[in-house]
């Protein structure tokens, strides 16, 4: 009874997996009706929980699914501190039932990002996330009395504990080397921390050590310029060295990450043409993200895996080739968005169509 297609001659692959995005939290970004990504005047950080604000029918959401990504990680930005909140994940369905897993991560920044948030620098955003990390190892003693610790409240101390006792990962946001050697150090003195790594553009430089310490990365290849003063040392071979270091990759876009997640097939792309294999870079967005993030059975074409599925064109790096099917969770998807819609609507219109304001000053 299984529907069966043809798909002679085209490329067949696991679902694309962006691993860092924050689609369906922002639809237009300078809209704060329409935009989630961060809780500037929230008197809460590590509880927030970004789930609570996916829309999934948010328009950026059919414009990733239509170039075959399936599922997307999202992630909330800081704003009040380092503490973002708690992440998720999610596929690209549009359905009201399509978020896949609520309170996936924790996510902080760290770095430039971190020590404007903390202070003023570096040392103060270590101390802040010192102190959030003893405030929850040690809850509930020392809010018996009252409601703050060393560096958090009540509610978000409690919202840590999933991540000092190992059940919830610690995404960090970080590029320097330097800054990145201290976040090795901390896992280190945390063994249970489940780090993940994000940006990295100065990864290359302690890959060895990121393998030791099994910590997996999520870079973007674009990101190739020494565009801050933490990022000097970015180059287009970072990821080709980090995999040859022996360091988990994924790779995302991580521009303008909440309607162009899509175009981590085109950082994937990227890395390729810089010396990372082609099996590779295809794993670093389908298996390896899946296994970073506990998404068992996705990534992979296998018997009883989840059937996220793309049928394509051609090669899926190329930037010419088209999706010609996507199926998520075995049932096809829309290949239609918004951009779709007004394509359709106005290409080829005829003068004597068009409505009378698109006409006015030109009868």
């Amino acid at each position: 009874g299984a529907t069966e297609v043809d798909a002679s001659g085209k490329w067949v692959t696991p679902g694309i997996i962006a691993p860092f995005s924050r689609v369906g939290i922002v639809e237009v970004g300078a809209e704060d009706d329409t935009n989630d990504i961060s809780a500037r005047a929230a008197n809460f950080s590590v509880a927030l929980d970004a789930s609570k604000s996916f829309n999934p029918a948010a328009t950026p959401v059919s414009v990733t699914r239509i170039e075959g990504v399936t599922r997307i990680v999202v992630a909330p930005s800081p704003s009040s501190n380092i503490f973002a909140g708690m992440g998720f994940i999610a596929d690209t369905s549009g359905d009201p039932d399509s978020l896949t897993r609520a309170q996936t991560f924790q996510y902080i920044d760290m770095g430039e990002g971190g020590a404007s948030r903390a202070g003023g620098n570096r040392a103060a955003a270590w101390r802040f996330l010192e102190g959030a990390l003893f405030d929850a190892r040690t809850f509930p003693g020392r809010y018996m009395a009252h409601d703050l610790g060393d560096s958090l409240n009540r509610a978000d101390a409690v919202a840590l504990l999933p991540v000092i006792r190992g059940e919830m990962p610690l995404m960090i946001g970080a590029h320097r080397a330097s800054d990145i050697r201290e976040i090795i150090a901390l896992k280190a003195r945390n063994p249970r921390l489940r780090i993940i790594l994000v940006g990295a553009d100065e990864g290359w430089r302690v890959a060895e050590e990121l393998a030791e310490a099994n910590i997996p990365v999520i870079v973007d290849p674009f990101q190739n310029l020494p565009a801050s003063f933490e990022q000097l040392a970015a180059t287009s071979r970072n990821a080709e060295r980090m995999i040859a270091g022996g360091v988990a990759v994924a790779f995302s876009h991580l521009g303008d990450n909440g309607h162009q997640a899509r175009l981590v097939l085109q950082s994937a792309g990227n890395a390729v043409a810089n010396g990372v294999s082609f099996d590779d870079a295809m794993a670093a967005i389908t298996s390896i993200p899946a296994d970073v993030f506990g998404l068992e059975g996705h990534g992979r074409l296998e018997t009883g895996a989840v059937a996220d599925v793309v049928v394509w064109s051609g090669d899926p790096l190329e930037v010419m080739t088209t999706v010609e099917a996507v199926y998520i969770d075995g049932e096809a998807q829309s290949l239609e968005s918004r951009q779709t819609r007004l394509r359709d609507r106005y290409l080829g219109l005829a003068f004597g169509d068009q409505p009378p304001a698109y006409r006015r000053g030109q009868d």
